[in-house]
């Protein structure tokens, strides 16, 4: 770092030095890159774990799910992935569920524009015959394969969605009896003896992933054929199922209850929602409790089910680092762009709430990094606002594909565009902002919640939705901005775990109109052109 006789560097200067040296670092490896390489596309490996929240050892104080929390996780291989990525600390989903998210960021528009809003809904027939991140790599001569989940299975994406790979998908043969049969609570830690007649899904999953890999691999070394290979581990999701050797990890003394575990004050009860899976289970059916707000499991059951979510992480974990080792192993390392991310958050508890389905910062926050040889090997963390409708233009720019240019107002009839942007500039320069602020959405009943996050806040305004027109399978929808029934603004300086909703704060008022009219100009007065019903 220079030195300035008779003088102090702002930090301000400091960074723009950080920065410069950064850039003049990256900009000889790329160049020693294109001479040693001659060129050669980069290979993708897209890695998700289904249900992930932010709840990696790589995640740390504001950043990690409970920020006041004492308790750290055990994710050694994901640890170590960050170190060597660009990790993105503040990144959003635009909907807390699975269907619409991974629908949103592998086709890279936005949940209104995909009209997929639930988990039956397939993009094709609602939104239009988009290009998804996989096609689009197939459609530049790439090998396309995944295993285990990627898109939402079943209606959603007829079957894993045809177009997107070179080869027919694969599943593991034994999810359903983990997930159906064989596990009647939120959780069961499985003994060896167990899984030798019936292997965990996610051990499935990675032995045809390691497949893939090494049939790959020798055309992806010598440049003759690049590979995509999506990998999507089952868990966290519901039930937790998991080697009984993962439990140890975690003693029960060691749990915490989150501080925040009753809904915000004065939360709109529009915007609230029950449970919907986790009294699909016995034992939490056997608590017999109301499904009234702020009516919550007991303290001991708490701990007993956030244990069990940490060891299915830390379990998908030792997965992670099984694929990691074996990338290394044939020497495709150095060519091979590694991304992680979860789908969306989930709530332990935190704000009255369990699961997924809301507009919150728990529901929305997922844990996000790209790994790119020669570009991010050293480690970068940046704190600027990213969302998961920009994953698919910055994976396309890594491996040097042709940009995905960005979608006009309507594009139902554009097959290839994105309503994101690339994150790759923060590999240069960490701390710049690129938007902000990040979208979100939720639907209740006969109403549709609109989320913004700020650096510093998170407005929601929930809003009934008007059927104005039906011609033959399109709906058309008005949104009420006149009628909101609900309002909710957050500090995150003052309140990260958001447990004062301040929307009615009048030295607030400035901000709740200027996020208002922000809001509105983003979304826009009208759904259309929609083949699933929101009413």
């Amino acid at each position: 770092m220079p030195s300035f006789k008779g003088a102090t560097m702002s930090d301000k200067d400091e960074q723009v030095v950080k920065d410069t040296n950064r850039e003049t670092d990256r900009m000889s490896i790329k160049t020693d890159m294109k001479d040693n390489n001659n060129n050669k596309r980069m290979n993708v490996l897209f890695l998700i774990s289904d249900d992930l929240r932010p709840e990696l050892g790589c995640y740390r104080g504001i950043h990690a799910p409970n920020p006041f929390s004492k308790f750290r996780i055990s994710t050694p291989h994901l640890d170590a992935l960050a170190r060597r990525s660009l990790l993105l600390t503040n990144a959003y989903v635009q909907f807390s569920l699975c269907g619409p998210s991974r629908t949103s960021f592998l086709t890279g528009r936005r949940p209104d524009t995909t009209k997929v809003w639930d988990l039956v809904t397939y993009w094709r027939e609602s939104g239009g015959n988009f290009t998804t991140l996989p096609q689009y790599f197939k459609n530049n001569g790439y090998v396309t394969v995944g295993t285990g989940k990627t898109f939402h299975g079943g209606s959603s994406a007829h079957h894993f969605d045809i177009p997107s790979w070179s080869i027919k998908y694969k599943r593991p043969k034994h999810a359903g009896f983990w997930n159906l049969n064989g596990v009647e609570d939120t959780w069961k830690a499985v003994s060896k003896s167990e899984r030798i007649d019936a292997p965990l899904p996610d051990e499935e999953i990675l032995e045809q992933a390691i497949g893939y890999l090494r049939n790959f691999s020798e055309d992806a070394q010598t440049g003759k054929r690049n590979f995509f290979v999506a990998v999507g581990f089952h868990k966290p999701h519901l039930p937790w199922v998991f080697p009984d050797e993962f439990l140890d990890l975690y003693p029960l003394s060691d749990i915490e209850i989150p501080a925040n575990k009753y809904l915000p004050w004065k939360m709109p009860q529009c915007g609230y929602t029950l449970f919907h899976e986790f009294p699909l289970f016995n034992d939490v059916r056997h608590l017999k409790l109301s499904s009234s707000p702020n009516v919550t499991y007991p303290d001991n059951f708490t701990k007993v089910l956030r244990r069990a979510y940490f060891a299915c992480v830390s379990y998908i974990d030792s997965l992670v680092g099984k694929i990691l080792k074996e990338v290394d192993d044939l020497r495709l390392a150095d060519n091979t762009i590694i991304s992680f991310l979860g789908d969306h958050g989930f709530h332990l508890a935190e704000n009255g709430h369990w699961g997924k389905h809301t507009n919150f910062e728990q529901g929305t926050h997922a844990p996000l990094m790209i790994h790119i040889p020669g570009q991010t090997d050293r480690g970068i963390v940046s704190e600027s606002l990213v969302e998961f409708v920009d994953i698919f233009p910055t994976i396309v720019e890594a491996a040097g594909l042709d940009p995905i240019p960005t979608c006009p107002k309507v594009s139902r009839y554009v097959p290839v565009c994105t309503e994101g942007a690339s994150f790759l500039p923060l590999i240069d320069y960490p701390n710049r902002q690129l938007k902000d602020a990040a979208f979100s959405q939720m639907p209740r009943s006969a109403s549709m919640g609109y989320s913004l996050r700020t650096n510093k806040y998170r407005y929601t305004e929930w809003l009934p939705l008007k059927k104005v027109k039906q011609t033959g399978k399109f709906l058309n929808y008005k949104i009420m901005w006149d009628s909101v029934c609900g309002v909710e603004l957050y500090d995150h300086e003052a309140d990260p775990e958001e447990v004062y909703n301040r929307a009615d704060d009048v030295k607030l008022n400035h901000l709740r109109k200027q996020f208002s009219a922000k809001l509105r100009d983003f979304v826009g007065n009208n759904i259309e052109n929609a083949t699933s019903s929101l009413l």
